[in-house]
Protein backbone atom coordinates (compact mmCIF):
# COMPACT_ATOMS: atom_id res chain seq x y z
CA UNK A 1 0.00 0.00 0.00
CA UNK A 2 1.48 3.35 -1.03
CA UNK A 3 1.51 6.56 0.97
CA UNK A 4 -1.12 7.96 -1.40
CA UNK A 5 -3.45 5.13 -0.45
CA UNK A 6 -3.02 5.37 3.32
CA UNK A 7 -1.71 8.17 5.51
CA UNK A 8 -1.73 8.58 9.26
CA UNK A 9 -1.30 11.82 11.14
CA UNK A 10 0.89 12.18 14.19
CA UNK A 11 -1.10 11.83 17.44
CA UNK A 12 -2.73 15.09 18.52
CA UNK A 13 -4.60 15.78 21.73
CA UNK A 14 -8.38 15.76 21.28
CA UNK A 15 -11.46 15.80 23.42
CA UNK A 16 -13.28 12.52 22.79
CA UNK A 17 -17.08 12.46 22.85
CA UNK A 18 -18.94 9.16 22.41
CA UNK A 19 -22.70 8.58 22.32
CA UNK A 20 -24.36 5.15 22.10
CA UNK A 21 -28.06 4.26 21.77
CA UNK A 22 -29.40 1.79 24.34
CA UNK A 23 -30.90 -1.46 22.95
CA UNK A 24 -30.54 -0.30 19.37
CA UNK A 25 -30.38 -3.86 17.97
CA UNK A 26 -33.85 -4.73 19.29
CA UNK A 27 -35.54 -2.22 16.96
CA UNK A 28 -36.57 -2.79 13.35
CA UNK A 29 -35.01 -0.97 10.41
CA UNK A 30 -37.55 1.87 10.31
CA UNK A 31 -37.15 2.55 14.02
CA UNK A 32 -33.37 2.39 13.78
CA UNK A 33 -33.31 4.95 10.96
CA UNK A 34 -35.51 7.31 12.98
CA UNK A 35 -33.37 6.87 16.09
CA UNK A 36 -30.16 7.59 14.18
CA UNK A 37 -31.61 10.85 12.89
CA UNK A 38 -32.54 11.79 16.44
CA UNK A 39 -29.04 10.88 17.66
CA UNK A 40 -27.39 13.24 15.19
CA UNK A 41 -29.91 16.01 15.82
CA UNK A 42 -29.20 15.86 19.56
CA UNK A 43 -25.43 15.69 19.00
CA UNK A 44 -25.32 18.69 16.66
CA UNK A 45 -27.45 20.81 18.99
CA UNK A 46 -25.32 19.77 22.01
CA UNK A 47 -22.11 20.79 20.22
CA UNK A 48 -23.66 24.06 19.08
CA UNK A 49 -24.73 24.93 22.63
CA UNK A 50 -21.16 24.17 23.83
CA UNK A 51 -19.75 26.60 21.26
CA UNK A 52 -18.05 23.94 19.10
CA UNK A 53 -17.65 25.13 15.51
CA UNK A 54 -17.93 22.65 12.60
CA UNK A 55 -14.22 23.10 11.84
CA UNK A 56 -13.40 22.06 15.42
CA UNK A 57 -15.08 18.66 15.23
CA UNK A 58 -14.65 15.40 13.34
CA UNK A 59 -17.54 12.92 13.41
CA UNK A 60 -17.38 9.20 12.73
CA UNK A 61 -20.51 7.07 12.44
CA UNK A 62 -20.50 3.76 14.32
CA UNK A 63 -24.00 2.49 13.47
CA UNK A 64 -25.75 2.67 16.84
CA UNK A 65 -23.22 5.20 18.12
CA UNK A 66 -21.21 8.21 16.99
CA UNK A 67 -17.73 9.45 17.85
CA UNK A 68 -16.81 13.12 17.89
CA UNK A 69 -13.17 14.23 18.03
CA UNK A 70 -13.14 17.82 19.20
CA UNK A 71 -10.27 20.28 19.13
CA UNK A 72 -8.42 20.52 22.43
CA UNK A 73 -8.79 24.32 22.22
CA UNK A 74 -12.52 24.00 22.96
CA UNK A 75 -13.08 24.40 26.74
CA UNK A 76 -14.16 21.10 28.26
CA UNK A 77 -16.21 22.92 30.90
CA UNK A 78 -18.62 24.12 28.19
CA UNK A 79 -18.95 20.58 26.83
CA UNK A 80 -19.64 19.17 30.29
CA UNK A 81 -22.30 21.76 31.06
CA UNK A 82 -23.97 21.05 27.70
CA UNK A 83 -23.93 17.28 28.28
CA UNK A 84 -25.25 17.59 31.84
CA UNK A 85 -27.95 20.20 31.18
CA UNK A 86 -28.77 20.49 27.46
CA UNK A 87 -28.53 16.91 26.20
CA UNK A 88 -31.16 15.44 28.59
CA UNK A 89 -33.54 18.28 27.72
CA UNK A 90 -33.03 17.74 23.99
CA UNK A 91 -33.62 14.01 24.32
CA UNK A 92 -36.76 14.53 26.37
CA UNK A 93 -38.18 16.98 23.81
CA UNK A 94 -37.48 14.66 20.88
CA UNK A 95 -38.74 11.53 22.64
CA UNK A 96 -42.09 13.20 23.34
CA UNK A 97 -42.73 13.16 19.60
CA UNK A 98 -41.60 9.56 19.07
CA UNK A 99 -43.36 6.26 19.48
CA UNK A 100 -42.42 4.36 22.62
CA UNK A 101 -40.50 1.80 20.57
CA UNK A 102 -38.34 4.50 18.91
CA UNK A 103 -37.39 6.61 21.92
CA UNK A 104 -33.68 7.19 22.38
CA UNK A 105 -31.71 6.72 25.58
CA UNK A 106 -27.97 7.35 25.46
CA UNK A 107 -24.80 6.29 27.19
CA UNK A 108 -22.33 9.18 26.90
CA UNK A 109 -18.59 9.34 27.54
CA UNK A 110 -16.36 12.41 27.57
CA UNK A 111 -12.60 11.80 27.66
CA UNK A 112 -9.40 13.29 26.30
CA UNK A 113 -6.13 12.00 24.92
CA UNK A 114 -3.78 11.53 22.02
CA UNK A 115 -5.44 10.39 18.80
CA UNK A 116 -3.97 9.77 15.36
CA UNK A 117 -6.22 9.89 12.31
CA UNK A 118 -5.73 7.47 9.44
CA UNK A 119 -7.05 8.19 5.96
CA UNK A 120 -7.50 5.19 3.68
CA UNK A 121 -7.61 5.52 -0.07
CA UNK A 122 -10.97 4.41 -1.40
CA UNK A 123 -12.36 3.72 2.08
CA UNK A 124 -13.44 5.49 5.21
CA UNK A 125 -10.64 6.53 7.52
CA UNK A 126 -10.40 5.91 11.21
CA UNK A 127 -8.89 7.08 14.46
CA UNK A 128 -6.28 5.26 16.51
CA UNK A 129 -5.08 5.77 20.08
CA UNK A 130 -4.83 4.18 23.52
CA UNK A 131 -6.97 6.90 25.12
CA UNK A 132 -9.62 6.39 22.45
CA UNK A 133 -9.67 2.64 23.12
CA UNK A 134 -10.15 3.24 26.84
CA UNK A 135 -13.00 5.65 26.14
CA UNK A 136 -14.80 2.95 24.13
CA UNK A 137 -14.17 0.44 26.94
CA UNK A 138 -15.88 2.89 29.29
CA UNK A 139 -18.78 3.42 26.86
CA UNK A 140 -19.42 -0.34 26.82
CA UNK A 141 -18.76 -0.92 30.53
CA UNK A 142 -21.10 -2.58 33.00
CA UNK A 143 -21.22 0.40 35.43
CA UNK A 144 -22.42 2.71 32.64
CA UNK A 145 -24.95 0.23 31.26
CA UNK A 146 -26.36 -0.56 34.69
CA UNK A 147 -26.58 3.10 35.65
CA UNK A 148 -28.73 3.87 32.58
CA UNK A 149 -30.87 0.78 33.13
CA UNK A 150 -31.71 1.89 36.69
CA UNK A 151 -32.46 5.53 35.84
CA UNK A 152 -35.62 7.19 34.62
CA UNK A 153 -33.78 9.86 32.64
CA UNK A 154 -32.88 9.57 28.95
CA UNK A 155 -29.09 9.47 29.32
CA UNK A 156 -26.13 8.82 31.57
CA UNK A 157 -22.71 10.49 31.44
CA UNK A 158 -19.26 9.22 32.47
CA UNK A 159 -15.92 10.98 32.19
CA UNK A 160 -12.39 9.60 32.14
CA UNK A 161 -10.21 9.80 35.23
CA UNK A 162 -7.81 12.22 33.50
CA UNK A 163 -10.64 14.61 32.65
CA UNK A 164 -12.08 14.38 36.15
CA UNK A 165 -8.73 15.01 37.83
CA UNK A 166 -7.86 17.92 35.53
CA UNK A 167 -11.24 19.67 35.24
CA UNK A 168 -14.08 18.38 37.41
CA UNK A 169 -12.22 17.85 40.68
CA UNK A 170 -11.24 21.53 40.83
CA UNK A 171 -14.77 22.76 40.15
CA UNK A 172 -13.79 24.66 37.01
CA UNK A 173 -16.66 26.46 35.32
CA UNK A 174 -18.95 25.89 38.29
CA UNK A 175 -18.92 22.10 37.95
CA UNK A 176 -19.88 20.14 41.08
CA UNK A 177 -17.30 17.42 41.83
CA UNK A 178 -19.62 15.85 44.41
CA UNK A 179 -22.09 15.03 41.64
CA UNK A 180 -19.61 12.52 40.19
CA UNK A 181 -18.95 9.10 41.66
CA UNK A 182 -15.90 6.93 41.06
CA UNK A 183 -16.42 3.54 39.40
CA UNK A 184 -14.05 0.80 38.32
CA UNK A 185 -14.15 -0.34 34.70
CA UNK A 186 -12.94 -3.77 33.63
CA UNK A 187 -11.27 -3.38 30.23
CA UNK A 188 -9.41 -5.87 28.05
CA UNK A 189 -6.12 -4.48 29.31
CA UNK A 190 -7.13 -4.49 32.99
CA UNK A 191 -9.07 -2.31 35.40
CA UNK A 192 -9.11 1.47 35.31
CA UNK A 193 -11.07 4.18 37.16
CA UNK A 194 -13.72 6.49 35.69
CA UNK A 195 -16.30 8.92 37.06
CA UNK A 196 -20.06 8.61 36.71
CA UNK A 197 -22.32 11.65 36.87
CA UNK A 198 -25.01 10.78 39.37
CA UNK A 199 -25.34 7.75 41.61
CA UNK A 200 -24.12 4.34 40.42
CA UNK A 201 -26.62 1.54 40.01
CA UNK A 202 -27.49 -0.43 43.17
CA UNK A 203 -25.05 -3.25 43.72
CA UNK A 204 -22.18 -1.58 41.87
CA UNK A 205 -18.95 -2.60 43.67
CA UNK A 206 -17.51 0.15 45.83
CA UNK A 207 -14.10 1.09 44.35
CA UNK A 208 -12.90 2.27 47.76
CA UNK A 209 -11.28 5.58 48.65
CA UNK A 210 -9.72 7.64 45.89
CA UNK A 211 -6.16 6.46 45.43
CA UNK A 212 -6.80 3.05 46.98
CA UNK A 213 -5.53 0.02 45.01
CA UNK A 214 -8.06 -1.70 42.81
CA UNK A 215 -9.43 -5.17 43.49
CA UNK A 216 -7.08 -6.66 40.90
CA UNK A 217 -4.12 -5.08 42.62
CA UNK A 218 -5.10 -6.39 46.06
CA UNK A 219 -5.96 -9.96 45.06
CA UNK A 220 -3.50 -12.71 45.81
CA UNK A 221 -0.98 -10.46 47.45
CA UNK A 222 1.85 -12.65 48.78
CA UNK A 223 1.98 -12.73 52.52
CA UNK A 224 5.24 -11.87 54.17
CA UNK A 225 6.71 -14.90 55.92
CA UNK A 226 6.19 -14.81 59.65
CA UNK A 227 9.57 -15.03 61.33
CA UNK A 228 9.98 -17.92 63.70
CA UNK A 229 9.68 -16.87 67.29
CA UNK A 230 13.07 -16.22 68.78
CA UNK A 231 13.88 -18.89 71.24
CA UNK A 232 14.65 -17.66 74.72
CA UNK A 233 18.19 -18.47 75.70
CA UNK A 234 18.56 -21.27 78.14
CA UNK A 235 18.93 -20.00 81.69
CA UNK A 236 22.54 -19.54 82.59
CA UNK A 237 23.88 -22.06 85.03
CA UNK A 238 24.53 -20.71 88.48
CA UNK A 239 28.15 -19.83 88.79
CA UNK A 240 30.14 -22.49 90.56
CA UNK A 241 32.93 -21.68 92.92
CA UNK A 242 36.30 -23.15 92.10
CA UNK A 243 36.80 -26.46 93.86
CA UNK A 244 39.65 -26.52 96.29
CA UNK A 245 41.34 -29.54 97.72
CA UNK A 246 43.33 -29.46 100.92
CA UNK A 247 45.29 -32.43 102.13
CA UNK A 248 46.44 -32.47 105.71
CA UNK A 249 49.00 -35.07 106.28
CA UNK A 250 49.59 -38.32 104.50
CA UNK A 251 49.94 -38.97 100.88
CA UNK A 252 46.53 -39.50 99.09
CA UNK A 253 46.37 -41.79 96.17
CA UNK A 254 43.47 -41.59 93.62
CA UNK A 255 42.38 -44.17 91.14
CA UNK A 256 39.61 -43.54 88.62
CA UNK A 257 38.30 -39.97 88.55
CA UNK A 258 37.69 -37.04 90.84
CA UNK A 259 35.00 -34.33 90.20
CA UNK A 260 35.40 -31.15 92.23
CA UNK A 261 32.51 -28.97 93.30
CA UNK A 262 29.19 -30.23 94.57
CA UNK A 263 29.81 -33.82 93.44
CA UNK A 264 32.79 -35.80 94.61
CA UNK A 265 33.57 -39.23 93.42
CA UNK A 266 36.53 -41.39 94.27
CA UNK A 267 36.57 -44.78 92.76
CA UNK A 268 38.91 -47.64 92.25
CA UNK A 269 41.56 -46.45 94.70
CA UNK A 270 42.55 -45.82 98.30
CA UNK A 271 42.86 -42.63 100.27
CA UNK A 272 45.24 -42.55 103.20
CA UNK A 273 45.22 -39.76 105.73
CA UNK A 274 42.94 -36.73 106.02
CA UNK A 275 41.10 -35.43 102.91
CA UNK A 276 39.53 -31.91 102.60
CA UNK A 277 37.30 -31.94 99.45
CA UNK A 278 35.67 -28.74 98.10
CA UNK A 279 34.96 -26.30 100.88
CA UNK A 280 34.24 -28.94 103.48
CA UNK A 281 36.94 -30.02 105.85
CA UNK A 282 36.45 -33.54 106.86
CA UNK A 283 37.58 -35.11 110.05
CA UNK A 284 38.75 -38.69 110.12
CA UNK A 285 37.88 -39.66 106.61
Amino acid sequence: MTNREATMTDPVNHTILLLDIEQFGRRDDVEQAFMRRMLYAVLHETLRSAGVEPAEQRLEDRGDSVMALISATVPKTGLLHALINETPTLLHANNRLAAASARVRLRIVLASGEVAVQELGGALGGAVGWDLNQAFRLLDSAPLREALRHRDGPCVLAVSDALYQGIVRHGHGGLAPEAFHRVTVQGKEGEFPAWLHGEPAPGTPDPGPVGAPSAAQTQAQPQAPVPAAAQAPAPAAAPQGAASFQFLGGTPTFGGSLIGGDQHTVSGGQVHGDVNTGNTIGGDR
